[in-house]
């Protein structure tokens, strides 16, 4: 059971899922995975909340703990002809003071033509929608603009959306001193956040973004 929590932790980062947002999924407080991690309470996952989980993250149950299961493939981005559909995520990556994630299910998505994202670059990148809120990141970003963040990159310098315990943020991200990492805002109110690499885990890149004029 201790690889089954071991998997469930590696399986959500790599994802860029937060264990709250993932027991919002199986219908739990936002506590009950980080208490069955940490904590070893409960013993071992439900059979339907492992179901679950297993096929959120396209995984064998075996992983999550089950003696045998089905294994599910992970699915990929639906396609239409030449369309293929960009999840919107419930969720506001704070370009001010911090938001706390919502559930991480896609509850809508965007349409984009195959030849649009090859032209920008972005075909067989793995993207999600989210929201902006705050003015951290004006004038670059407004608050309810929509981004598209590329969870495959994840290195480097650039405008990434970061989570810090259970907040989402979305910064420019410098090097600092070995293992540590600033986080920038493009509105010069808002000073750099210096902080150690392990308190920061990054989601992934902003690569596009979209809004009202």
């Amino acid at each position: 059971m201790n690889d089954a929590r071991q998997r469930l932790l590696e399986l959500a980062r790599d994802r860029g899922a937060s264990l709250a947002g993932l027991s919002h999924l199986i219908g739990r407080n936002p506590t009950y995975l980080q208490q069955f991690v940490r904590k070893g309470s409960p013993r071992k996952l439900e059979e339907q909340d492992r179901r679950t989980l297993a096929e959120f993250f396209g995984v064998a149950e075996s992983e999550l703990g089950a003696p045998e299961g089905k294994s599910y493939p992970p699915a990929p981005a639906p396609v239409r002809g030449d369309w293929i559909e960009v999840p919107r995520l419930s969720l506001d990556a704070s370009a001010g003071a911090g938001a706390l994630g919502a559930r991480e299910i896609p509850f809508d998505v965007f349409r984009f033509s195959r030849r649009w994202l090859r032209e920008m670059g972005l075909e067989g990148a793995d993207l999600t929608a989210i929201r902006v809120e705050g003015d951290s990141m004006e004038p670059l970003l407004r608050s309810g603009d929509e981004i598209f963040v590329d969870r495959h990159k994840r290195g480097g310098e650039g405008i990434h959306v970061v989570r810090i315990g259970d907040a989402l943020h979305v910064k420019r991200l410098q090097a600092a001193a070995q293992g540590r990492i600033t986080l920038v805002s493009e509105n010069s109110a808002y000073p750099p956040i210096e902080l150690a690499r392990e308190e920061v885990e990054v989601i992934g890149r902003v690569v596009w973004k979209g809004g009202r004029v």
